[in-house]
């Protein structure tokens, strides 16, 4: 079953839910509050090691892993 990610709406509480994807698009209960959370959209980062065996992000596949940002010069990472 695919993970997903919610946020709820009353406690802006971020959450993960395992589910079929059959349920993929219905509300969720937050595990904080009990109120109703939508699911977001996922963001992921990309890491690929370069010449020096250190791991970096490939550019354009995600966001940067440490701030979100999609652009990872904001955070010098």
């Amino acid at each position: 079953m695919p993970i997903y990610e919610y946020v709820c709406g009353k406690c802006k509480t971020r959450f993960e839910l395992m589910r079929p994807i059959s349920k993929s698009g219905d509300a969720a209960d937050c595990p904080s509050c009990k109120g109703q959370a939508k699911r977001i959209m996922s963001k992921f980062a990309c890491f690929s090691p370069n010449e020096m065996g250190d791991m970096k992000p490939i550019s354009g596949a995600g966001g940067c892993a440490t701030c979100g940002s999609t652009n990872c010069s904001t955070c010098n990472n």
